[in-house]
């Protein structure tokens, strides 16, 4: 029996902390990773045409020494984030850069500054060891982790983490991340694992849950409030799906935009009435490549007004120039347009007289503190929010998982089982699991299926 199948067994078993300290942590682990020497494999082709599947590689890769304050954790489960395909077609430019960036900063650094990168910003596991500075983690202890990766030795990190000098995110700018059957992480990342989810529903939330929180819940984002309207680009995506949630959850009244009437369907099952299909409704807010058409924001804005009887007091944006003109002009007046992505292309433009005239303001975000995506963790952990999974993966398969999600095939998260040899395992509180129910927990995934 190799180390890992020895960790996987002591982990089924319900081993103790004490044994599951004393099991030897492997030289060399299976990882989802890219090579430094095949970054310049895709010149010359376009963006679409890049295969994940040819440049994710599933293979062995060495254990690293273990600093002060990190742990070794036995990945249970992981997920598939938008970063890990950028990392994995080289764009928008090899993550290679930001390891030997992280390599320059210290001894400790400069283990990341690889020939190879192990993506994957997500993860559910099992404490395996714990450094010496490490206080409020054990061996044995049942985790999820968020991908904050930040130290403490600066000040800017101590009033707003994300403000800090070195954050960086985890998996995507460190080596060492959580597509793989270990990963070495921050304790500072660690959180409890909801109970009763099943390793692959917990492992897929952190990294967008705590996005959609920061953006629209937390002190550092739109501060949302009960009674208000919140329009959601791409409402049932990773990020546009918790966000849906949020917003249910907070008092306030979602307004989805999705493309397809199958879309329309889950979006009314997780709750959210007001919904807009922009291919049904054809919205062409570029008339040309230079030129927005205002008459087709007005359109949309008066849309939303027959929906919620009001305009957006808080625009969640997240597609960038394709949209951005519209958000704009669509939010209340001193309404909140809150950003944290570019997918559709970074050079925004919008109509400025709708900004200042009007007293709105566009806000920046990106993912979340350590307290953010705690407080987060902590209503998915009371089943007030619920995982946004609709199909899981194996390990071996994270390339097609990967090619799902560059082009936009997949609804929701996609979850990855790392050491978990089947889905379902892990959950430890089945009565809350009951109490929610099987059909909330897995509307994704009943969606997914046809069943909705």
């Amino acid at each position: 029996m190799s180390d890992t199948q020895e960790i996987l067994a002591a982990i089924q078993a319900g081993a103790s902390g004490e044994d599951i300290a004393n099991l030897k942590i492997p030289e060399t682990y299976r990882a989802a990773h890219v090579l430094r020497s095949e970054a310049g494999m895709w010149d010359g082709v376009d963006s679409w045409d890049k295969d994940p599947r040819k440049s994710l590689h599933v293979g062995d890769v060495p254990m690293p020494e273990l600093a002060p304050d990190e742990v070794v954790v036995a990945v249970m489960a992981s997920s598939i984030n938008f970063n890990t395909v950028w990392t994995s077609i080289f764009e928008p430019l090899p993550t290679f850069g930001f390891l030997d960036r992280l390599g320059r900063e210290s001894v400790w650094g400069a283990r990341h500054a690889q020939d190879f990168h192990v993506v994957g910003s997500d993860a559910s596991g099992v404490v395996l060891r714990v450094g010496s500075a490490v206080r409020n983690w054990k061996p044995g202890d049942r985790i999820t982790a968020h991908c904050n990766h930040v130290d403490d030795q600066d000040p800017s990190a101590h009033n707003d983490s994300m403000l800090a000098a070195n954050q960086r995110i985890w998996g995507f700018e460190t080596n060492y991340g959580g597509l793989a059957d270990l990963a070495i992480m921050k304790a500072n990342q660690l959180m409890p694992k909801p109970e009763h989810l099943s390793w692959e529903e917990a492992a897929v939330n952190a990294l967008c849950a705590s996005t959609s929180y920061r953006m629209l819940v937390g002190q550092h984002g739109a501060s949302m409030k009960q009674g208000d309207n919140v329009f959601i680009w791409g409402a049932t995506g990773g990020i546009g799906a918790y966000a849906t949630q949020l917003v249910l959850n907070g008092g306030g009244t979602p307004i989805g935009v999705v493309s397809s009437p199958d879309r329309v369907k889950l979006l009314n099952a997780m709750g959210c009435e007001a919904v807009i299909d922009r291919k049904a409704e054809n919205y062409k807010f570029w008339s040309d490549e230079n030129t927005q058409d205002e008459s087709e924001w007005r359109r949309l804005g008066k849309k939303v007004r027959e929906l919620v009887g009001d305009d957006p007091d808080i625009v969640f944006e997240h597609p960038g120039r394709s949209t951005m003109g519209a958000s704009v002009f669509i939010t209340k007046r001193a309404g909140t347009i809150v950003t944290c992505a570019a997918t559709s292309g970074y050079m925004i433009e919008y109509d400025n007289r709708h900004l200042w005239m009007k007293l709105k303001k566009i806000m920046s975000s990106h993912f979340a503190n350590y307290q953010e995506a705690w407080n987060m963790n902590r209503l998915i952990s009371q089943g007030k929010i619920q995982p946004v999974m609709s199909e899981v993966f194996t390990l071996d398969q994270v390339g097609d998982a990967a090619l799902k999600v560059h082009h936009n095939e997949a609804e929701g998260k996609l979850g990855v089982l790392c050491l978990a040899p089947e889905e379902g395992q892990g959950i430890t509180n089945p009565e809350l699991r009951d109490k929610i129910g099987e059909d909330k927990i897995n509307l994704f995934r009943r969606h997914a299926r046809g069943e909705l």
